[in-house]
């Protein structure tokens, strides 16, 4: 039979602690971008580069292309319906030929799908209608703000304010300044009491010392003629 493995006793009589050996450190389960699913085929890739983006290769078409900017479940539909890609195929599954003929697509798509489908219709500087996905949303969108700003709209005065632009209201949300708080209607008749009890107790006060003025002048004006007499 094993032998008991106990700490022996120290000479004081308490039991001695065990010896630690070396801490098992617990592992790290893997990011689920990297984990091989398990329909992945030979040429499975983890990480897909799409429109300046990386997409993970583990989701489907539709909810993968849904990461870039300015896609969203439609457009992505559409794109994978139109490049013939199955809309449930695993987007690391396909091919970069097949990737990068959704991405011409993408790019030609305001030529494909009616007008009201594009996130751009009519720019204002071209006047055609197109679709913007990337870098492309934002770099648009501060180009329009300046705009505004420069033929003085209100909305861009409002931008350049940095105040609410879409009509909402100010008074107790978006509070920006050096006010803080709000002043509610009993603090502001409050304050009001007390400035009236300063202001009359004032006015009494400049009162009492007109009275108290001419009775001090009085005695001197008496003693002025005194004075000439002798």
């Amino acid at each position: 039979m094993p032998e008991d493995t106990k700490p022996a006793p120290s000479p004081g009589g308490t039991p001695a602690a065990p010896a630690k050996g070396p801490a098992a450190t617990p592992t790290k389960p893997p990011s689920p971008a990297y984990v091989r699913p398990p329909d992945a085929k030979e040429d499975f890739r983890y990480i897909v580069r799409f429109a300046n983006t990386d997409l993970s290769g583990a989701r489907t078409v539709v909810y993968a292309l849904q990461g870039v900017r300015g896609i969203g479940p439609r457009i992505a539909e559409t794109v994978a319906d139109l490049a013939g890609v199955s809309r449930f195929e695993r987007i690391g599954n396909l091919s970069e030929a097949q990737t990068d003929q959704m991405e011409q697509i993408l790019a030609t798509l305001p030529e494909r799908v009616p007008m009201w489908m594009v996130n751009r219709p009519a720019d204002p500087d071209t006047g055609a209608d197109g679709h913007l996905f990337g870098s492309d949303v934002d770099l648009r969108r501060r180009d329009d703000i300046n705009r505004m700003k420069m033929i003085r709209s209100y909305k861009g005065v409002r931008h350049e304010q940095g105040q609410k632009v879409r009509g909402q209201r100010t008074r107790s949300n978006g509070r920006t300044g050096l006010t803080v708080g709000v002043i509610k209607k009993t603090a502001i008749q409050a304050a009001q009491a007390k400035k009236e009890e300063e202001g009359g107790g004032r006015k009494e006060e400049k009162k009492e010392e007109k009275k108290e003025a001419p009775a001090a002048a009085k005695p001197a004006a008496a003693a002025k003629p005194e004075a000439k007499k002798e």
